[in-house]
């Protein structure tokens, strides 16, 4: 007799990751359970099937719905959630305070865009998007991927150069490399790609009765501008290099091998595109609700030849590499050490069974963040995180603004310009013997017009495409927070109608408290290296501004003394 189940709320499907909309009340056919990660199948009365996460009355069963386990956490009974639609957050206006960097922000409604960042001096260390998310706050972080069985099994062929079949990019040559980004992955995922994943909210950390207790405790200090993780001695650093070809069943797939060294130890380690892939996922898994992290570079590039393919390539890993070393928390972990410190096959694969078998993922991360500081009140912990938001989304307008202008004229430089400084040049030349220098002095400016932006503007390009991708990530991380805050604001209610106890409720706002301390922490991570990084680019883009000047300085001055008469 096939298992029936009765809906306790609605249940609004998302498109395109084979779930099943569900109306309170409606009574569903269980057709498979063992989806995992807290997900079933289900048909309704209609014979649509698809995927539900339900806490189900089943009948006989009694009314109690039963709690949910994820490893030795026990969880509540969190359906009662689900009764109370979020209240709008109400607009909060903070006191400025002068030791605060972004208190600016709540004063300040065009998001800061007038805000003299970098005259801010910091005390922390420092060291790719589709279409615009920033309207969503939806969670897209998964829970619980559990990666595949053997490593065989898991083979792109597409890493193979000749199965791409041509690039998914049109631009050639030289003016694709600063289209790099603009296709970049967000961090949701369907559910049609890993059925495992949970979407369970952050009421399973808020409400998690037990903390998970095990070494892996992530401290964070009070420091001058705030809240900050806690930072390694030395810094960590590695090196993408000496890119090959490998192929395996006889050479039916090939691809390409990097050599990637750290400073810890000097011992270079090698990775398929596919092992960095693996990385990425195990690290969204692990601290997306806390961290945000960057896509990694596309699959397929702009590129005319092999060579450059593997190239850009290479240098698109390095820069997700240095960035994923220079955070402290990504950089300890121990999926992270692994990755990069181990000794053989049957190492890598021990190490990657274990890092697959986590079960502080998701919201449960917060589980081992302790901030060495007072709990915060809700009103401030609502007001910080509407203050990153309107940072991030005004910093991203910002970033694509200068992708866009910035693509614009590296086409104007590497194409009709040069061809007009050719066609001038010509032009003299061919008037008169006397102006043949100048002439030549065309072609010559020609050929350093056309090479310019790759000594500048790539590198400009280059970062911002690369906090493009960063940036496309924070609505996923800020909507973790949003929904914390809109689940506390909701225990009064739950109180008053004994769904939860006083306690319960106290415990909440403890732990949104800590969820807040760790958003400040990233976000002063954030701006740290934000800093770093722009001081850095610009500092270049000026040097090779000056270099190109001086050149032309070179060239033309002595023209000068020319006698121009005929």
């Amino acid at each position: 007799m096939a298992l029936k189940a009765q809906a306790l709320y609605d249940f609004i499907a998302e498109a395109g990751n084979n779930e099943l909309t569900v109306k309170e009340g409606e009574t569903l056919i269980i057709t498979n359970q063992s989806i995992g990660g807290g997900w079933i199948e289900a048909q309704n009365s209609r014979g649509e099937v698809g995927l539900v996460k339900p806490v189900p009355s089943f009948p006989g069963a009694g009314t109690a719905a039963p709690a949910i386990s994820v490893g030795n956490v026990a969880i509540p009974d969190l359906s009662i959630f689900d009764s109370y639609a979020p209240a709008a957050a109400p607009a909060q206006t903070q006191a400025s305070n002068g030791n605060d960097p972004w208190s600016v922000w709540n004063a300040d409604p065009s998001g800061g865009s007038n805000n003299n960042w970098a005259s801010n001096p910091e005390g922390t260390q420092t060291g790719k998007s589709p279409a615009d998310p920033w309207g969503s706050v939806s969670q897209g972080h998964p829970q619980a991927y559990q990666g595949p069985a053997e490593d065989d099994e898991w083979d792109d062929e597409w890493d193979d150069m000749k199965s791409t079949g041509g690039y998914a990019e049109s631009e050639s040559g030289d003016a694709g490399a600063i289209q790099r980004g603009a296709h970049a992955s967000s961090m949701k995922i369907s559910l049609n790609k890993f059925p495992g994943f949970s979407k369970s909210g952050p009421e399973l950390y808020l409400l998690c009765k037990q903390i998970a207790k095990g070494k892996e405790k992530l401290p964070i200090y009070i420091g001058e501008v705030g809240p900050v993780w806690s930072y390694p001695e030395t810094q960590l650093d590695c090196v993408v290099a000496d890119p090959k070809k490998g192929s395996k069943m006889y050479g039916l797939k090939s691809y390409i091998e990097y050599q990637i060294t750290p400073n810890t130890t000097n011992r270079p380690v090698n990775h398929r595109y596919k092992h960095f892939d693996w990385l990425y996922e195990r690290l969204l898994d692990k601290f997306g609700s806390a961290i945000p992290i960057p896509s990694l570079p596309d699959k397929q590039v702009t590129g005319r030849f092999e060579e450059e393919f593997i190239k850009m390539r290479m240098e698109r890993l390095q820069g997700w590499m240095t960035r994923m070393c220079r955070h402290p928390v990504v950089s300890s972990s121990e999926v992270f050490q692994i990755f990069l410190t181990y000794k053989d096959e049957k190492d890598w694969k021990t190490g990657k069974r274990k890092a697959e078998k986590d079960e502080t993922v998701g919201v449960m991360v917060f589980t081992t963040i302790e901030p060495e500081a007072a709990d915060l009140d809700l009103v401030e912990v609502e007001q910080k995180c509407e203050q990153f938001n309107r940072f991030t989304k005004a910093m991203d307008d910002g970033v694509k603004e200068i992708l866009t202008v910035g693509n614009e004229h590296w086409k104007r430089c590497t194409g009709p310009l040069p061809k007009e400084y050719q066609r001038i040049g010509k032009a003299f030349q061919n008037l008169s013997a006397v102006f043949n220098s100048s002439g030549y002095q065309g072609t010559t400016m020609n050929t350093n017009m056309r090479s310019n932006p790759k000594k500048d503007l790539h590198f400009v390009m280059e970062t911002n495409n690369e906090y493009k991708g960063l940036l496309g990530c924070f609505p996923d991380t800020i909507g973790v927070h949003k929904a914390a805050i809109d689940k506390v604001k909701e225990a009064d209610k739950l109180v008053a109608t004994s769904k939860i106890t006083p306690q319960d409720k106290v415990t909440m706002a403890k732990r949104v408290s800590t969820m807040s301390y760790a958003l400040q922490a990233e976000m002063n991570h954030f701006h740290s290296n934000r800093i770093y990084d722009y001081n850095r680019v610009m500092q270049l883009y000026l040097e090779e501004q000056v270099k190109f000047y001086e050149t032309v300085t070179h060239f033309y001055r002595p023209s000068i003394s020319v006698n121009w008469s005929l």
